[in-house]
């Protein structure tokens, strides 16, 4: 089982460290890599994709992977390819990474991010604001118009009151992974005030009991 961190997020998140915890308690191992491989400044969606490829190149066990905001886009991208990978867990999956950048900060804001060549970016794993290169965006356009459509069993959290993704992307995805179920809870993008709650679900999900 492998948790893929969000973006400006680490290994040691605190969404996680809770599901490393529980999941040790039942006797699973849970790997948590470090998607940016210690450099956040320089990182890419293809960089963070190759880091768990890396972890799954000799994978002769069914995978279930966990992905938290950033994490769960990247989840749906790498179960495309590995065919190991049979079951996921998405929290607040940031479907449609890119065009919801331009939404966020504004088109001027980019060109200046561009001109510029690094966004002073809040990271929530080191406590800091970090600087992070405009290549991060370009690499990320790449895989913006790439539809998952790996149908397989999917539990989807999403919060209702989601300040960063909205929670109809996650309810878009369905569409396309007959699968998938998702489940509404009434919290933010960080969703931790419902760890409690969702891992229940998970323990019936993954059939740990």
């Amino acid at each position: 089982m492998i948790y893929l961190h969000g973006f400006a997020s680490g290994p040691g998140s605190t969404k996680g460290q809770y599901f490393l915890e529980r999941l040790a308690a039942a006797g699973i191992q849970l790997e948590i890599p470090d998607l940016t491989g210690g450099d956040f400044e320089h990182t890419t969606i293809t960089r963070q994709l190759d880091a768990v490829q890396q972890l799954l190149q000799s994978c002769e066990e069914d995978v279930c992977l966990i992905g938290s905001s950033l994490g769960g886009w990247l989840a749906t991208l790498i179960a495309e390819e590995f065919s190991c990978v049979t079951r996921m867990v998405l929290i607040a999956p940031a479907f449609r990474f890119v065009s919801r950048q331009s939404r966020i900060f504004g088109e001027a804001a980019l060109a200046e991010w561009k001109r510029r060549g690094y966004l002073p970016v809040y990271h929530y794993g080191t406590r800091s604001t970090r600087q992070l290169h405009y290549h991060f965006l370009e690499d990320a356009r790449k895989y913006e118009s790439i539809v998952p459509r790996r149908n397989i069993p999917t539990l989807v959290f999403h919060g209702i009151y989601d300040e960063s993704v909205p929670y109809s992307l996650s309810v878009d995805y369905l569409k396309t992974n007959p699968q998938a179920r998702i489940v509404l809870l009434a919290s933010d993008h960080g969703m931790t005030d419902q760890l409690e709650v969702m891992w229940e679900m998970m323990v019936a999900f993954l059939n740990l009991r």
